[in-house]
């Protein structure tokens, strides 16, 4: 304990200020029972203090110490050794975070991050591998790989609305690392207004961005160190002659490539067959590389600094053995019975009849009514009772739309008019089928596709649609016919879990 009289110039005190120790400039005695004391910090910010009798208790005089008398905390210094060996671990092991992951890598994992990504800077790599290889657990070593070594701080994933959540439980589960998932509401109740700029470690939907104006002005108010796309793929364009149709997706994916130093694509489907497309999809990584319409011939084009492809047959376990078994494409032949052939007939021609009529409708319906149309297709090829049924659920469904149309155009008392009544009941579908069905789950999906079967037509009239479901109850009784007779064959078993490798051919069915 310490007595303010022996508070004096340049005396070192400690209890001020917590457990640093201050320099005294001057004390100004008030009275014989406190004194106004002025002193300086370790950091040399001055500060000043009224202190009374009462405050004696918490002062002392501060004693210099030896130099290395090694007379500190054991566990304290312990402690802040382990963490500065930690800090500088990667100097010593190239691969820490393989170290620290709750994963156990393959050999074309680790070959991906410390061969092919990390010694890029910046990085601009399209990450290519086969389905099943494994890029979530390749792109979560590259984010942890970063951080320990200080070159990635904010961090923005970018992927298929489906696949955020996995993302999220992946990098904590796998990696310890805590992501965000990007919201409107986040972005409505967040202090800055701008979501993006508090959070250092964030996941976004792809579609979620690429059609908000909003979301991506915040967006370009930002940067990042580094930026992975899954399913980069969706991020495509196209040329029509000399012109370039850039998607919503397209130019988000421009955006993030402009506010990021480190840009990785994902995708196990770079290439589309159209060398000018994939031409494109590369310009989202280097611009003036890929400036132009390719023209063969003309272009000479080496990719093998900024992207990596490993098909199956290439990885192995550690032990040189394949990681997948061996893929043996082959078609699965079978003969359709005498009525099934003749059920396929007729819906077939159902089906051309009604594309037929599709194809004088706009665009968006036109689409949609293929769409269905292509799912009866399906429902034919897998078995009779698939057919049967898809065919009664969609002359039901006519039938009740049939019966709104008579109620509505009695209300409004033009009988003699019914030939002119068109169809007010839409579906609602996306401009793009396609990308719609990529942001759902395999039961969202078929659950969608059920809906547009059931529902979707080209009848635009009460006598159309009479018509239509006259040629549905004939289809409906011959399905019935083919299921009851027992006489369908038997479909191959590959084909109920049909490998994207497999084909069928139905003999028969000409």
């Amino acid at each position: 304990m310490l007595k303010l009289e022996d508070l004096k110039k340049d005396a070192q005190i400690r209890g001020l200020e917590g457990n640093k120790i201050v320099r005294i400039v001057s004390v100004e005695p008030v009275g014989d029972d406190a004194a106004n004391v002025f002193y300086v910090d370790p950091d040399g910010k001055p500060g000043t203090q009224m202190l009374f009798r009462s405050d004696e208790s918490r002062l002392e005089l501060a004693e210099a110490g030896r130099p290395w008398a090694f007379d500190a905390p054991g566990e304290e210094f312990k402690l802040c050794l382990e963490a500065y060996r930690i800090n500088l671990a990667h100097l010593f092991d190239p691969m820490m975070a393989v170290h620290t992951s709750n994963v156990e890598p393959l050999p074309h994992q680790i070959s991906a991050v410390y061969e092919a990504m990390l010694p890029r800077q910046p990085l601009r790599f399209v990450l290519a591998d086969d389905p099943g290889a494994g890029k979530t657990i390749m792109a979560g070593l590259l984010i942890r790989e970063l951080l320990m070594r200080a070159d990635a701080k904010r961090i923005l994933i970018v992927s298929p609305g489906s696949l955020t959540e996995q993302w999220q439980d992946e990098l904590l589960e796998k990696f310890g690392l805590q992501f965000e998932i990007f919201s409107r509401e986040k972005q409505e109740q967040c202090a800055s207004g701008n979501y993006f700029e508090e959070q250092n470690q964030l996941i976004a939907r792809l579609d979620q961005l690429s059609r908000n104006d909003d979301f991506q002005e915040k967006l370009k108010n930002t940067d990042w160190d580094l930026i992975v796309v899954d399913e980069a793929h969706k991020m495509s364009a196209h040329y029509f002659g000399n012109k370039v149709n850039e998607t919503g997706r397209f130019k988000l994916g421009k955006l993030l490539g402009s506010i990021t130093r480190h840009f990785l694509l994902m995708t196990a489907t770079p290439h589309n067959a159209k060398e000018e497309d994939f031409q494109l999809f590369l310009s989202l990584l280097d611009g003036d590389r890929f400036y132009g319409k390719f023209r063969e011939g003309a272009h000479k084009v080496d990719i093998s600094d900024m992207m990596r492809r490993m098909v199956k047959e290439e990885l192995l376990k550690f032990n040189g053995t394949p990681l997948f078994p061996e893929r043996r494409a082959y078609t699965a032949n079978y003969e359709l019975s005498a009525l099934e052939a003749a059920l396929y007939a007729e819906v077939t021609d159902y089906v051309r009849n009604e594309m037929n009529r599709a194809d004088n409708l706009d665009g968006k319906r036109k689409g949609t009514v293929g769409f269905a149309l292509t799912q009866l297709q399906r429902r034919l090829a897998s078995s009779p009772e698939a057919i049967y049924q898809s065919l009664k659920r969609r002359r039901k469904r006519l039938e009740n739309r049939l019966s709104e149309m008579k109620l509505v155009a009695r209300g409004h008392g033009v009988a003699e008019t019914l030939g002119e009544y068109a169809v007010k009941k839409q579906i609602d579908i996306p401009e793009n089928i396609d990308e719609a069905a990529d942001e759902l789950t395999g039961e969202e999906y078929e659950a969608w596709a059920e809906q547009v079967v059931d529902q979707a037509t080209a009848s635009e009239t009460i006598p159309e649609l009479e018509a239509e479901i006259e040629s549905l109850k004939a289809l409906e009784a011959k399905a019935r016919t083919v299921v009851e007779s027992g006489q369908a064959c038997l479909r191959p078993r590959s084909y109920w879990g049909l490998p994207a490798f497999a084909s069928l051919s139905m003999a028969g069915s000409e």
